[in-house]
């Protein structure tokens, strides 16, 4: 079943190795057919030099395991409360990578600080509230998707395809598996260049808005002309 997605989220869990984007198995690729309403993700706990295809677990949108052997990641719950309220999303990606960590840590968003930010990112990447210790103790990646959402309930998701969960980590996406790797590699980068910028100037100033409105909207936007 979905052996094609199941692929591509094998692939898309290998990149964020190669992409240094993890250490051990610290972090989770999953992608969704929309049309089945089922989720492929990573095992639980699986080295990613050790997985296979036959690795990878297939559930439902209600966490119900349709195929596979091993346990989903511990993430799944979170997976999949973004996959049931971004309904346009068809990849998600959980890592630790290391600058973007360090912003979720502090409880603060990144800046847009310039145009490589601006090219993917339509202005600030916004950070959740911290979870409440009776959120923590039940349903804890569950109530970890709620603050995601709750978080963007006046931001458009996908404008912003990205969010730092408070004293945590951060959770992307995309239209599928691999562009939510893709937008993770893009997210450690400004996160690292953010911090920089902020060490060199000394202040938190952001990107001038008519040069985030030109460079977003030129690659995003209704008329826009990066690429072919």
């Amino acid at each position: 079943m979905l052996n094609s997605l199941k692929k591509e989220v094998l692939l898309a869990n290998q990149e964020l190795q190669a992409r240094n984007l993890v250490i051990y198995t610290w972090g989770n690729v999953s992608g969704i057919d929309r049309e089945m309403g089922l989720v492929v993700i990573k095992p639980s706990g699986v080295a990613y030099d050790d997985l296979t295809v036959d690795d990878m677990v297939v559930l439902d949108l209600e966490g119900n395991i349709v195929e596979g052997k091993l346990r989903p990641s511990s993430d799944t719950a979170t997976h999949l409360e973004l996959y049931t309220q971004f309904p346009e999303i068809g990849g998600v990606v959980h890592t630790h990578s290391l600058w973007a960590t360090v912003w979720a840590q502090a409880c603060r968003g990144i800046p847009c600080r310039g145009t490589t930010h601006a090219d993917y990112f339509y202005g600030e990447i916004p950070c959740t509230r911290p979870l409440t210790q009776e959120e923590v103790a039940s349903d804890y990646e569950l109530n970890t998707g709620r603050v995601i959402v709750e978080r963007f309930a006046e931001l458009d998701y996908r404008e912003v395809p990205a969010v730092l969960v408070a004293e945590h980590a951060p959770f992307v996406w995309g239209k599928d598996a691999a562009e939510a790797v893709h937008n993770s590699v893009v997210l450690e980068q400004v996160a690292q260049m953010a911090y920089l910028t902020r060490e060199l100037s000394g202040s938190d100033a952001p990107i001038s808005a008519h040069v985030l409105e030109k460079h977003y909207l030129r690659k995003h936007g209704p008329g826009a002309y990066y690429g072919q």
